[in-house]
């Protein structure tokens, strides 16, 4: 079986006991004692004769780096389940609350690893757990209890461990993919890979790197500590070593930081940013300028405007808010968790081994158009399993993120090619 290594603001308030009882079919099988789960319904519950499934979120909502994303994500998310509760729930027996048992990471691993250990012993699983650094910090924990995370990170360690469910290509497929296209586009002859540290950043560059040695590009790494004023260092060797594309894996804020004083310095190279490094209040910064300039976006689905029954949905949930792709990443990543639910409920086993074994059965998932139905592939092995799909977006200040398609989903000739047999992270 495939296994996967890892990795609102709202009032957080202890609702109700963490070990509830499951409810068992109409003929009143025998009731078990589960964690996270209660016969009880949920404190919201649009029908109080269904019983609770608590899932905990834990991301980045006030002091982290990527908090303008998370905050939206996290918020989507409690959107996508309060329209599971509506349509009925899950199989019929119970709701799903998500807004009972949320934490703020800061986007520290010390801080996530606290904040989850508060928690744990009172949800099912997790619907949420941002960062790739962050999730690390628990995994060990994950693992030996078998609670089924999604999380808000695409790094491919994901890919080689059961309890986490992700969704999309991971950041190695992403820049793989990126150099692919900018071969096509561009023609570059040096590639550079300006990355935060980490399973986030380096998985990325090691992407990079794959793809830059399979078409005999000179290959360059950058390390660069998050922070928009610790730049200096990435883009002195920018300017001074003038690569013809430069791969991107930081915030949103590093990300403005470095292409705007890089294209004040006389650069005049191509960057590709992974998804994460994009937001778009960016166009309102100095930095648009150098960022329309030379900035394309490489993404993991499609962005919020997209023409599918998924995004259509996500937006009629969330009336009235600004757009920004932490909503429409936030609604993807629910889907898988929604799917084994179904699975696990309908499988009669209501309990943390039953849902991490209803994962195991799932070798499709429904993403109602806004991924293909195989990114949610947790059944087969993880070279079989990897979805291997990315975008990429150019600037547009007349889209809803200011983002516009350049390149649909595809897969570029190094993933395509690419064994995954490990991390990449641990190659670079």
């Amino acid at each position: 079986m495939k296994s996967r290594y890892v990795v609102a603001i709202t009032a957080v308030v202890a609702l109700l006991s963490a070990c509830g009882v499951f409810r068992g079919d109409d003929e009143g099988s025998k009731a078990a004692s589960t964690t996270g789960v209660t016969a009880e319904p949920c404190p919201s519950a649009v029908d109080r004769n269904k019983g609770c499934i608590y899932l905990g979120s834990i991301s980045d909502l006030t002091a982290g780096p990527f908090a303008a994303l998370a905050v939206p994500i996290t918020e989507a998310q409690k959107a996508f389940w309060a329209r599971v509760n509506k349509a009925g729930g899950i199989g019929g027996k119970y709701e799903v609350d998500v807004t009972a048992y949320v934490r703020d990471n800061k986007y520290n691993p010390e801080v996530h690893r606290q904040v989850y250990n508060e928690i744990k012993d009172k949800v099912l699983g997790l619907a949420q757990t941002l960062g790739s650094p962050t999730t690390a910090a628990i995994i060990g924990d994950l693992k030996a209890g078998s609670i089924v995370s999604a999380p808000a990170s695409w790094t491919s360690a994901w890919e080689f461990e059961d309890v986490v469910i992700e969704t999309g290509a991971n950041y190695c497929v992403e820049a793989m993919n990126s150099v692919d296209y900018a071969m096509e586009a561009y023609k570059p002859e040096s590639v550079m890979a300006v990355h935060l540290a980490g399973d986030y950043g380096a998985d990325a560059a090691a992407g990079a790197k794959i793809a830059a040695e399979k078409h005999g590009l000179e290959f360059t790494a950058v390390e660069t500590p998050s922070g928009a004023t610790e730049q200096g260092r990435a883009i002195t060797e920018i300017t001074g070593k003038k690569p013809d594309l430069v791969i991107l894996t930081t915030g949103p804020a590093d990300a403005a930081t470095i292409v705007g004083q890089a294209a004040a310095a006389g650069y005049k190279g191509r960057f590709i940013g992974t998804g994460p490094t994009w937001n778009p209040a960016l166009l309102k910064s100095p930095a648009a300028p150098a960022l329309k300039a030379l900035y394309e976006q490489s993404a993991p689905g499609k962005p919020w405007g997209a023409d599918t029954p998924g995004h259509q949905a996500m937006r009629d949930a969330l009336p009235g808010v600004t757009p920004n792709d932490g909503y429409t990443s936030g609604w993807a990543w629910a889907y898988p968790m929604k799917a084994a639910l179904d699975a696990m409920v309908a499988g009669g086993d209501i309990s943390r081994k039953g849902l991490l074994a209803a994962v195991k059965t799932l070798k499709t998932v429904d993403y109602e158009g806004m991924l293909p139905p195989e990114a949610g592939n947790f059944a087969d092995d993880p070279n079989a399993a990897t979805f291997r799909q990315t975008l990429v977006n150019k600037l547009d200040d007349q889209a809803p993120t200011g983002v516009t398609e350049v390149k649909d989903f595809f897969t570029g000739p190094t993933a395509e090619a690419h064994t995954f047999d490990g991390p990449c992270f641990a190659k670079l």
